[in-house]
């Protein structure tokens, strides 16, 4: 178990190579959570996570000439290869045959050799101990050693001197690392803050160790938020979470693109899933509490063909837009009806597709597949609702 002598040793050692990022308020996400919301824009970091904390902590205590070898989606893959750089090692990184591009390309630019394979970081994470041990290097865990939470602890030093009053620290949870050391560091500073950790619904191997009482591994992953997962988290982690963390709860995949998608629009904030996931149980009021509650925005890297697609993801999440399937007669200005009862509803028409073959049509009847834009989810209800009074055949396709 570490303490406060060894997480303010990692501050006074880290400190020289972070970038401050100091909490901020945000009013617009305070006034839709109904309760104040502060951020802690750790995707404003260094390689665009929190992880350079904890790998420049332990990768700085090598000798020179010592080659470093890490597993991860992306994340911890840039914090090791920079902090590898910044002291003049090499690094060889495993990370997931579907790793995001440019988190590939990042980990390169860092001067890292990146090496491909494995459907999950779990697989990378055994490849890479394989690899160390072969060739004597030295393998940098992503949350199962005392320097790496040591070193994901000087945020909770952070926090408690930016923002003493909160009442909770929301923080992303993947193999338990970084609220390992948030938690900790909270308790030995006497903060007085509950700290909650937040898992991606489909990958949620945290609450499946607290609920048996030892790691488990998890069988399947299903969850667009890479960063945080994970398998199985350690045992080290989890003595910590127990020790210093008073609840574990999940968001689904909804609810992480609206947090993602508020985020871009609320606070100007690219933030990848993992690190959306605290602000999507706020919203989705998993946390309880009315006081102020910081979010930890743990990572901003995703890709930008992801991000495209989680807008529209988030777009339709939050009701702003609507694709209908929507069965016409087929006649003229049949369409033409249709679009002014959608005119009446106050909606803004995006595309229309028409089609006259399908097996659920009639010889006299064709098919109108159309998104238009609506200003939030009760908007969105009240056309379809419209539209069956009309006695339009309706068919919500999301």
């Amino acid at each position: 178990m570490i303490g406060l002598v060894e997480i303010r040793d990692a501050e006074a050692r880290v400190s020289a190579v972070i970038r401050a990022t100091p909490v901020d308020r945000s009013d617009s996400l305070s006034e839709i959570a109904r309760r104040p919301v502060i951020l802690k824009p750790e995707h404003r970091q260094r390689t665009g996570s929190f992880k350079i904390r904890g790998a420049f902590n332990f990768v700085s205590r090598l000798a020179p000439g010592t080659e470093v070898v890490a597993a991860s989606a992306g994340n911890h893959a840039q914090g090791v290869a920079l902090a590898a750089r910044l002291t003049g090692l090499r690094s060889t990184i495993f990370m997931p045959a579907g790793a995001a591009l440019p988190k590939v390309a990042a980990t390169k630019g860092y001067g890292a050799t990146v090496r491909l394979g494995g459907a999950a970081v779990d697989d990378c994470i055994d490849q890479a101990k394989a690899y160390a041990a072969g060739v004597g290097a030295t393998y940098v865990p992503p949350f199962d050693d005392p320097l790496i939470l040591a070193g994901q602890g000087t945020i909770g030093l952070e926090l408690a001197e930016e923002a003493p009053g909160a009442e909770v620290v929301v923080v992303p949870v993947g193999g338990g690392g970084l609220i390992a050391g948030i938690a900790t560091a909270l308790a030995q500073v006497g903060a007085g803050m509950r700290v909650v950790g937040v898992e991606a619904a489909g990958a949620a191997c945290v609450r499946a160790a607290l609920q048996a009482g030892h790691p488990v591994r998890l069988e399947h992953l299903a969850t667009m938020a890479d960063g945080i997962a994970i398998r199985s988290t350690s045992a080290l982690a989890l003595d910590h979470i127990r020790a210093y963390v008073d609840e574990v709860v999940t968001v689904d995949e909804e609810e992480i693109s609206r947090a993602m998608l508020l985020l871009l629009e609320r606070a100007k904030s690219v933030v990848e899933p993992a690190g959306a996931v605290g602000l999507a149980a706020v919203l989705a009021g998993r946390v309880p509490g009315q006081g102020p509650a910081i979010c930890v925005l743990s990572g901003g890297n995703i890709d930008p063909l992801l991000l495209i697609k989680l807008i529209g993801h988030g777009l339709s999440a939050a009701g702003r837009y609507l694709v209908l399937r929507i069965v016409i007669d087929d006649r003229p200005g049949a369409l033409a009806d249709l679009t002014a009862r959608l005119a009446a509803t106050d909606v803004n028409v995006l595309d229309v597709e028409h089609h006259r073959s399908g097996f659920r049509l009639g010889l006299s009847e064709v098919e109108v597949l159309i998104t238009v834009e609506t200003r939030d989810a009760h908007h969105r209800g009240a056309v379809v609702s419209d539209l069956q009074q009309a006695g339009y055949r309706v068919e919500l396709v999301h």
